[in-house]
């Protein structure tokens, strides 16, 4: 093949691609310019100050906003107690996701495997305020959970932490199976296989196998859950009483003292940054 030829062939192939990718570079130039420049005007309008006489934004360049976030116990506690909560939600999704996700794609027949996860995706349909007052009414005093555990002398945890925790664990749940469910389907038989006929028991396949092959699902369920529990507010106002998490405050000081709420939003923003660097490290993301 002649070198004009060679070349007119390498146009012909690389002009489909080139088409795509200049197909998608708009959508995704659009998308980071939205989403980078509203960060970049969260963080500069974090550096003016309300005014305390008039509640006017004064355009003055300080960093009062983030001295009082890094100073204040009660903004300190709040983001150890938000951080608390999106660990144990993302630790709870995790161990109750590992075996349903696997009996979904290892055990169940394929009927009742779609029929399995028709019924994880079918919550996601609901409204998001509907689930979060249906857990109201069940957590609530004389509610369902109480019915359920008064015979075993127990009762309902009552609004509070533990509310919060069981609530958001629910809701962000399928967001962990998904992942996993994927990942157990297109685990190979033939190393499972293989790892017994060398007389490894369950617990050592599961260790020594398993577990690394779908450990970057597990890391991606753990973003949606642990980021989506970070951020939440809502629930926390349902069923927490008088606990306060992050997007709370934010809310709360949005109308009163935007650019402290602005400087308070960087918090759940860096510990999110921080926890994606923490996890490409590990290179479990490579694989995703």
């Amino acid at each position: 093949m002649t070198p004009p030829v060679r070349r007119l062939a390498g146009a012909l192939h690389r002009r489909p691609r080139l088409r795509l990718a200049a197909l998608i570079s708009a959508p995704m130039a659009w998308l980071a310019l939205a989403y980078l420049g509203a960060l970049v005007v969260l963080l500069v309008s974090a550096f003016w100050t309300t005014n305390e006489f008039t509640s006017n934004i004064d355009y003055l360049w300080n960093t009062d906003n983030f001295r009082t976030v890094l100073t204040d116990p009660l903004y300190r506690n709040v983001a150890l107690r938000t951080l608390g909560i999106a660990a144990a939600v993302t630790l709870i999704d995790a161990v109750i996701a590992f075996p349903m996700a696997f009996y979904m794609a290892r055990v169940a027949r394929p009927r009742s495997r779609r029929l399995l996860l028709v019924a994880v995706l079918t919550p996601l349909w609901a409204g998001y305020l509907v689930k979060a007052y249906a857990w109201w009414v069940m957590l609530s005093h004389g509610g369902v959970i109480d019915w359920i555990a008064a015979p075993f002398g127990g009762g309902s945890p009552g609004f509070g932490i533990p509310a919060v925790v069981i609530v958001l664990s629910y809701l962000w749940l399928p967001y962990m199976i998904l992942p996993l469910y994927t990942a157990f389907e297109q685990l190979p038989d033939s190393l499972l296989a293989a790892s017994g006929d060398l007389g490894a028991r369950p617990w050592r396949t599961f260790v020594g196998v398993v577990l690394p092959l779908v450990k970057p699902a597990v890391i991606a369920g753990s973003i949606f859950t642990f980021s989506l529990s970070l951020g939440d507010y809502l629930t926390v106002q349902i069923v927490g009483g008088t606990t306060q998490m992050l997007g709370n405050v934010i809310a709360s000081n949005v109308t009163l003292n935007l650019p402290l709420a602005a400087a308070v939003s960087c918090v759940p923003v860096l510990i999110i940054v921080g926890y994606l660097l923490a996890v490409r490290r590990t290179g479990a993301l490579d694989n995703l």
